[in-house]
């Protein structure tokens, strides 16, 4: 009854596919900042391991428990009797888990930075629990879509459609992030923090990718099989190479250089969109099909950010969502037996154009419930503290993903770049001394600077260094600024007082020594009266808990502006 080849074939799919979690993990890590990695690991591992017993317990048996047109059936436990030809029942069952927990591993990345992860862990399980497996019964189970011939070989729809339009229904309810949009509403940069994490989660991603798809064969006995798993692998891997090919080009006309993290999307946008066609589709078909997803995926991050202010940092929604629905409706264009540009006419399209509308509507509706019922009870955004700070040091007491590193973090900060910011260290050759006596004015010291520094006496100038928490920062710096200081020095450091911040835990145990995230603003004043700016500070950061911040008052014996050599007071006025 059972086959060898095709169990060993399904199952090492199955592993692939699983290994997808560590690819999606490191790709949301990346393109999101240092303060949240952890959390972002945590969602991702939480999806698969709640997942796993939400579709055991109920998901399986309402996606493949008969052929209703709308619903399997209840089948707790999968007890049932099920009949998938060559393959036991719990290798299907086992490949379709792996299925099910990446639908709801998409959600993660476009909500990102500012979910509750109580609210995270529960919608993540209504996604395994219902819609996930009804919308899958509908495709692939034997419900109305399959029977009436609309095709997703490997889950355009059923996987990245659902969980892409998940995405884009709660990013949307949750909001932009803190500091993403400024005054004007104009989209600000907000970087991933680590590229190099992003680029091995694309590669691990496109490599399970083999698995996902070839893998939707769920077999390997025969000779017509063994060629259209051959084809699945190429059409995918074709799709994939020249999506990136027209991103980077797209990107290199549009902004002046080819553009890091969209070309890496592309990548993805290009597998999402090949997915449910690869089986139908010839090369030149999935060739046209990577090099569209390329370009609607590029142009899509750039339409939520700016025209639709939706806030997605990882542009989940751009490439599950959007080449979702393209790579659906591409089954209709390019297949070789039926599409539109094959001489098929609109049949094909029209009936895949229903069912995605269709999927969307229950998905939308479904969710926006399941979202609003969480929001009303658990909370579905964090506090703003919580938010700036970061989800790993509150949602799980972790000070730092990267314990003992530095790495820097302040695009939270609401910031104008001046000439007296600290641009931190960077690559600059070193000219000859030459050309740098040519270039730098000769310093000239005013007369009373000059008068006050030779006979010892203060130049009347201070420097106040203020340590601030991460949440204070913005409040700060706007109160400074009403006082008319506009020029400073901020720095992100860890650090802690006397009394050791809070308690960190390890793997259950206390770390001896905690050293929290702060900010180190230095400011600099002469006109401005120095204990104005010590009671502003005071006045805004104090709560009257540990954690306040300290605030340091130093004499300046000299000041010297580069540009212009101006010295004392006269240095500081375009920008105090």
């Amino acid at each position: 009854m059972y086959d060898s080849a095709d169990v060993t074939w399904t199952l090492v799919a199955a592993f692939l596919v699983f290994f997808m979690q560590a690819g999606f993990a490191l790709c949301e890590a990346g393109l999101t900042r240092a303060k949240n990695t952890g959390n972002i690991l945590m969602k991702n591992l939480m999806d698969f391991c709640i997942g796993t017993p939400c579709y055991w317990l109920i998901g399986f048996g309402l996606m493949f428990g008969g052929t209703g047109a709308l619903i399997g059936s209840i089948d707790p436990f999968i007890q049932g009797s099920y009949d998938f030809g060559t393959l036991p029942v719990w290798v299907y069952a086992i490949f379709q888990t792996v299925f099910c927990a990446t639908a709801a591993t998409i959600v993660s990345g476009s909500m990102a930075e500012r979910t509750n992860f109580k609210a995270y862990l529960c919608y993540s399980a209504a996604i395994s629990l219902i819609v996930y497996p009804i919308s899958g019964h509908w495709i692939w189970g034997g419900g109305w879509l399959q029977q009436m011939g609309f095709h997703d070989f490997a889950g355009s729809t059923a996987v990245h459609f659902v969980g892409g339009t998940t995405a884009l229904l709660g990013a949307k309810l949750l909001g932009p992030r803190i500091g993403k949009y400024d005054e004007k509403g104009e989209p600000r940069a907000i970087p991933g923090h680590s590229m190099t994490a992003m680029a091995l989660g694309v590669f691990i991603l496109w490599f399970c990718w083999f698995g996902f798809n070839g893998g939707s064969t769920v077999s390997m006995t025969g000779d017509d099989v063994m060629t259209k798993a051959g084809l699945i692998c190429f059409n995918t891997n074709m799709s994939a190479a020249l999506a990136v090919c027209a991103a980077l080009l797209l990107t290199w006309v549009r902004y002046g250089k080819p553009d890091v993290s969209l070309t890496f999307n592309a990548a993805l946008a290009g597998l999402v969109a090949i997915t449910a066609g690869c089986d139908v589709v010839d090369p030149f078909g999935a060739a046209a099909i990577g090099i569209i997803a390329g370009i609607l995926c590029t142009l899509s991050v750039e339409f939520f950010d700016r025209v639709a202010k939706i806030d997605d940092p990882v542009g989940a929604i751009s490439v599950h969502c959007v080449n979702g629905a393209f790579g659906t409706l591409a089954v209709g264009l390019f297949a070789t037996d039926g599409g539109l540009f094959y001489g098929g006419g609109l049949a094909k399209l029209g009936c895949q154009a229903l069912g995605l509308v269709s999927v969307m509507a229950y998905v939308l509706v479904v969710m926006f419930v399941v979202f609003k019922v969480i929001d009303k009870t658990i909370g579905l955004r964090v506090p703003e503290q919580v938010e700036i700070e970061g989800l790993d040091i509150h949602e799980h007491g972790l000070a730092s993903a990267y314990s003992g590193f530095s790495i820097s973090d302040a695009t939270y900060a609401d910031m104008d770049v001046n000439e007296n910011c600290d641009l931190g260290e960077s690559d600059i050759d070193v000219a000859s001394e030459a050309k740098v006596a040519a270039a730098v004015p000769v310093v000239r010291q005013s007369p009373d600077v000059a008068a006050a520094l030779a006979v010892g006496m203060p130049s009347g100038i201070h420097r106040v260094t203020i340590i601030v928490q991460l949440g204070k920062f913005d409040a700060l710096k706007r109160a400074l600024n009403e006082l008319g200081v506009t020029g400073m020095t901020v720095t992100q450091v860890m650090g802690c007082g006397v009394e050791k911040g809070a308690g960190e835990r390890y793997r259950g145990v206390e770390i001896d020594a905690t050293l929290l995230p702060k900010v180190k603003v230095d400011v600099v004043v002469g006109k401005v009266p120095v204990d104005d700016v010590v009671d502003t500070a005071k006045r805004v950061l104090y709560t009257g808990h540990i954690g306040d911040g300290k605030i340091f008052v130093y004499d300046v014996d000299r000041v010297v502006k580069v540009r212009t050599g101006e010295e004392g007071v006269a240095a500081l006025q375009d920008v105090e």
